[in-house]
């Protein structure tokens, strides 16, 4: 049973990384596609997708379209539910949830001023105050997820969940523009940069080398932290 997934430009496309780390780093068979933001073949490759109006996009082995990250999501445990995709336990589960809703619908400062971009590095970057509420808020969730994990695994309930896929695009809006954390939220954020499914996507990116002018860059940039292949 294998599925088709549409995703755009790895180096910026916050929502088609946590798209795909949900087949990668859950072991689902899937055949990878790909289109260009800001490109006039976004719309047309689009279209074999329909009524999709963004990317990602999966379609099942059914026929069935899902068009939406939090849909895969939930479509994928729905329909592997030998799959660990949440936590075992009820409490946790519940808040894995809660973190994931709250990602795909909150944080909207800290997306607007900081988007991803996992070219380069920023050497120094002015934060507002509302970014740093949204990070303010990301420490106390990741805080509380990680007072209750089940495991002694880096991941916010030990081990590897949909709530970290979704967090993975945070993870490296910190270490792109190197926003202030703490000790234990920068070693949330060092767990992902480490993680191979995280250097296979920036793997990507690096091959594609697209620079999209319409994200800021910096002028000096710095290289990337932990990048296995370079």
């Amino acid at each position: 049973m294998t599925y088709d997934l549409l995703v755009a430009d790895a180096a910026y496309s916050s929502w088609s990384f946590r798209g795909w780390l949900l087949f990668r780093k859950f072991d689902i068979p899937v055949r990878v596609k790909w289109t260009k933001l800001y490109d006039p073949s976004f719309q047309s490759d689009l279209a074999h997708w329909a009524p999709a109006k963004s990317v990602p996009v999966v379609r099942t082995p059914r026929g069935g379209l899902w068009t939406d990250s939090l849909a895969i999501a939930e479509g994928l445990a729905e329909a592997h539910p030998d799959v660990s995709f949440w936590p075992e336990r009820p409490h946790d589960r519940a808040f894995a949830r809660s973190l994931t809703a709250e990602m795909h619908s909150g944080f909207t400062a800290l997306r607007e001023a900081c988007p991803m971009n996992l070219r380069e590095v920023w050497p120094a970057f002015n934060i507002s105050d509302i970014v740093k509420a949204d990070l303010a808020r990301l420490e106390l969730l990741w805080s509380t997820a990680r007072t209750h994990k089940a495991s002694a695994g880096d991941w916010l309930f030990g081990e590897y969940t949909i709530a970290d896929a979704f967090f993975a695009p945070v993870a490296a809006r910190i270490a792109c523009y190197r926003l202030p954390v703490s000790a234990a939220a920068q070693a949330y954020v060092s767990a992902h940069l480490a993680d191979p499914a995280f250097d296979e996507w920036r793997t990507i990116a690096r091959a594609q080398d697209r620079k999209l002018d319409v994200y800021p860059h910096p002028p000096e940039p710095l290289p990337w932290p932990q990048f296995k292949s370079d």
